[in-house]
């Protein structure tokens, strides 16, 4: 029986430290993994009841990390990055990552129902299915409407959630794909914006077990939650309650924990100084 949730505004549980740019966050094992963009001691882990920092993790040769992810199944992490064009992959017992090439502008992850790690690639607009090992199983092209997707997740009716839209775009929107990609079955979003039915930025997804999906609008400061069939349902999370930039989520459905990184951005250096990771409960 699918566990169900109410649905009610997010409360704060926690905030975990501030440091570096947080670009990543995702929760195994007993332990949340959180991905700082630095040179070394990207990855800090910290446990997920008393939010005690564990212990750090270098990535060796981590060139621009845009997002991480876990599989429960292999108890493995997943960190991407763009500009390596690569993915990075550690067992939470290993001390070591192994990683191979992805290739086409790979910035977004998840992990589908067959423990396949999904590869979000925004420059040619396709998913990649790998194999826990790196093995290419196949690519989804999607359709011309969807335009440089930042994020993309399957059901388990194997259709596909994917955000896309970003400064200079037009439209930004979430949609549900079929499943062999070609058709958009059901969109939310369109001009950009902050009102009733846009987004300014729908950079990560989450979807829970009865396929409510989770969609972080960045710009707008918020997280909106959606129906399965991608009908408003409400914020889950607003501006009130974010200090910064939200830029990448994790949904624990066990815990109904969400993990949402939240940077600062400094204009006059034009980047995000700051960041750390809020833990709403759901």
């Amino acid at each position: 029986m699918p566990q169900l949730f109410l649905f009610t505004v997010g409360q704060v549980v926690h905030t975990l430290p501030e440091g570096e740019a947080v670009i990543g966050v995702t929760s195994l094992a007993g332990e949340i993994f959180l991905l700082r963009r630095k040179e070394s001691d990207q990855v800090e882990v910290y446990d997920v009841i008393t939010y005690r920092l564990l212990r750090r993790r270098t990535v060796p040769d981590l060139r621009f990390s845009a997002d991480m992810t876990s599989c429960e199944h292999f108890e493995c992490i997943y960190i991407c990055d763009c500009d390596g064009e690569c993915v990075h992959r550690s067992t939470v017992q290993a001390t070591a990552f192994t990683r191979w090439t992805a290739k086409d502008g790979p910035c977004g992850l998840s992990v589908n129902a067959s423990h396949n790690l999904l590869v979000t690639c925004r420059r040619v607009c396709k998913i990649k299915e790998f194999s826990s090992h790196g093995d290419l199983l196949r690519e989804i092209s999607l359709p011309n409407d969807v335009i440089r997707p930042w994020h993309a997740i399957q059901t388990h009716e194997n259709e596909f959630v994917v955000c896309y839209g970003g400064g200079g775009d037009a439209v930004h929107r979430v949609c549900k794909i079929s499943a062999d990609g070609r058709h958009i079955v059901h969109s939310y979003g369109g001009k950009r914006g902050s009102g009733y039915g846009q987004f300014d930025g729908p950079a990560h997804l989450a979807v829970d077990n009865n396929e409510f999906v989770f969609v972080l609008d960045m710009h707008n400061r918020r997280v909106r939650l959606l129906s399965p069939t991608l009908g408003h349902v409400r914020d889950v999370e607003s501006c009130d309650k974010m200090k910064w930039y939200p830029d990448r989520m994790w949904l624990d459905v066990q815990r109904r924990r969400l993990y949402v990184s939240e940077n600062e951005w400094n204009e006059v250096e034009d980047k995000y100084t700051s960041g750390h990771v809020v833990v709403f409960s759901v």
